[in-house]
């Protein structure tokens, strides 16, 4: 009896928070890299949440390159720096790419736009947004079931996803050639109380994304048999 009261406690309170954001938690997510889907809540981007990013743009690329793949389209509001042929190489399909460098002052009303049509919209604020704005924009992802992912703070955002601790591979003594960067992806959370790091390449040598521990693995030497 206590236990089919528990179960039906947890059903409600379930039901409770997700009438509250809009969503259901077991909904499907979108894709993005293992190295990365382990780290944050539902392994994928949680269709009518935010999530707030570093300024990193490999961390972006990264993060726009499954989704993309997997057919949805993505847009990208407000980042002039965006390097095409970086996001291409690390995954980005930029056949599903829309860039809209420069929106203006106007770049909430653009991203929300944006976001009635597109699945994936990533924006850098040039400026703070008012509270109510940012409300109706939350509420408009919610309904589209768009993902949102800002470079800087953003409030009531699924989690927080920055790199630190970067280490770049291919020089030797003062000659060579950049070949590749290790770093530490972290992602915070509500929905857990310590934060999740893992070591990663991005971009590895290939320009692509994997853990640190596969590409130790893959290019290990061969044991040798001692006779």
């Amino acid at each position: 009896m206590r236990d089919a009261a528990a179960a039906q406690e947890v059903q409600r309170l379930r039901a409770q928070l997700e009438r509250v954001q809009g969503r259901r938690l077991d909904a499907p997510v979108l894709p993005v890299h293992p190295a990365i889907g382990e780290l944050l809540p539902g392994r994928g981007l949680r269709p009518g949440s935010a999530y707030s990013l570093g300024r990193s743009m490999s961390l972006l690329f990264a993060l726009l390159a499954q989704p993309s793949q997997a057919g949805s389209w993505c847009g990208v509001v407000g980042v002039p720096g965006f390097g095409v042929e970086a996001a291409e190489r690390i995954g980005v399909d930029l056949s599903r790419l829309v860039l809209i460098p420069d929106p203006g002052p106007r770049w909430l009303a653009v991203t929300a736009t944006i976001a009635e049509v597109l699945p994936v919209v990533a924006v850098r604020p040039p400026s703070r947004a008012k509270d109510g704005d940012i409300g109706r924009l939350a509420a408009r992802m919610r309904e589209r079931g768009s993902v949102l992912l800002v470079q800087g703070p953003w409030p009531q955002t699924e989690a927080m996803i920055d790199v630190d601790s970067p280490e770049w591979s291919g020089l030797g003594d003062g000659h060579g050639i950049l070949s590749g960067r290790e770093l530490t992806v972290t992602v915070s959370s509500r929905r857990f109380p310590v934060p999740r790091r893992n070591r990663m390449m991005l971009p590895a040598p290939d320009g692509t994304i994997a853990p640190v521990e596969r590409l130790v693995r893959e290019q290990a030497p061969p044991m040798r048999a001692v006779s």
